[in-house]
């Protein structure tokens, strides 16, 4: 059985990962191809990451690289095309909510080649977000979806997707988060930084609505000071978050460059506080009981801030320095939640035995001759 994988930025990757790995150890089942677009194309955004997780080199790079959402999704398709009629996949496996994930969807739809989407039915209910569109529309046009939490299978219900396609199977990114752990605690990047465990915070910035408004990224940057005139601030900064505002530093807010998983996986673990406009560190925090600040007034991931330590905070400075500071004289024990069922670290034996099961009973056959 020859299955594509499609991804384009970190997220993706650590999605994927952990399925690759499990289909990896059946190659008399299962034949993966895995095709980076580019999406990311930073290499500490992109390559890094593979190292970090050991993902071999992908089989296919397409380099479509930045762009606005339309030429990005656009050039994708035009591009990823040619390798799957090249190929002739039995079934594309996409993950997450980016472009690669909806390009992919689309173009496979029109091929007739099986879709199974890890991470399907989050809902923000925010339209605004590129990601909802790209996670409806996905969706809609997917054969199998794996779901991480209860209220994915509900809205996908309420969507009209029929109950057989959908499949519970927990968080493949905690997969990747057990796997990785204990490298990443045991490297040099608090040394490197000077830092002490559980004395600093840790922030990360990205999403449009952020970083695009000087005035909604200057009221952030203000929130951010006022904890960092408290605690040190330690700020990975995106490519795209960078571009708005170059080289801004204060003593206690510190402006790195973006980090490689494991390191960044570390430096996150050993934190006090996450703030972040994020979807993945919300699930990450939740799972290593960290207090985790996200700055938007939606989440698709409900079950964070349900049984988590995830709150949904305003982008004003006075919210931000409000929310951190109630977190931060919250102890440790009374932040501790129950883990979400099934983020154990075993979801990827589960969508790949899924997967194994569908193909004998023909129902991805059936699929495409529907």
């Amino acid at each position: 059985m020859r299955v594509m994988f499609v991804v384009g930025a970190r997220p993706n990757f650590m999605k994927a990962a952990p399925i690759l790995f499990e289909m990896r150890r059946q190659p008399q089942i299962f034949e993966p191809v895995l095709v980076h677009t580019g999406q990311h194309y930073d290499d500490n955004m992109s390559a890094a990451f593979f190292h970090d997780l050991e993902l071999a080199a992908p089989d296919v790079q397409l380099g479509v690289g930045s762009g606005s959402h339309s030429e990005q999704t656009a050039r994708i398709l035009i591009a990823l095309e040619p390798e799957i009629l090249r190929r002739r996949p039995d079934l594309m496996v996409v993950v997450g909510d980016v472009n690669s994930t909806l390009a992919a969807t689309l173009v496979c739809a029109k091929l007739t080649v099986p879709v199974a989407h890890v991470e399907a039915g989050l809902r923000s209910f925010d339209r605004s977000m590129p990601e909802e569109i790209n996670r409806i529309l996905t969706d809609q046009l997917s054969d199998v979806l794996f779901t991480t939490e209860a209220s994915a299978e509900r809205n996908l219900r309420r969507e009209g997707i029929a109950p057989e396609k959908i499949h519970f199977v927990g968080n493949v990114m905690i997969d990747s988060l057990v796997r990785a752990l204990p490298k990443a605690r045991s490297a040099t990047v608090l040394s490197d930084l000077g830092l002490t465990p559980q004395q600093y915070a840790v922030v990360t910035l990205h999403r449009p609505s952020n970083v695009d408004d000087p005035e909604v990224l200057e009221q952030i940057l203000s929130g951010l000071e006022r904890i960092a005139a408290a605690l040190p601030v330690i700020f990975p900064v995106h490519p795209r978050t960078q571009k708005r505002f170059g080289t801004r530093q204060t003593p206690r807010l510190r402006l790195i460059d973006p980090v490689p998983y494991l390191p960044f996986l570390g430096l996150v673990s050993n934190a006090r506080l996450v703030l972040t406009d994020s979807g993945g560190l919300q699930e990450e925090t939740t799972y290593l009981g960290i207090p985790c600040l996200t700055l938007r007034p939606s989440t698709e991931r409900p079950i964070t801030v349900e049984l988590g330590t995830n709150r949904l905070v305003d982008s004003r400075a006075d919210a931000i320095e409000n929310a951190a500071r109630e977190a931060l004289t919250t102890t440790r024990q009374a932040r501790a939640r129950a883990q979400p069922p099934l983020w154990d670290g075993r979801a990827a034996c589960r969508i790949v035995e899924i997967l194994r099961r569908e193909r004998i009973d023909g129902r991805l056959r059936s699929a495409v001759s529907a």
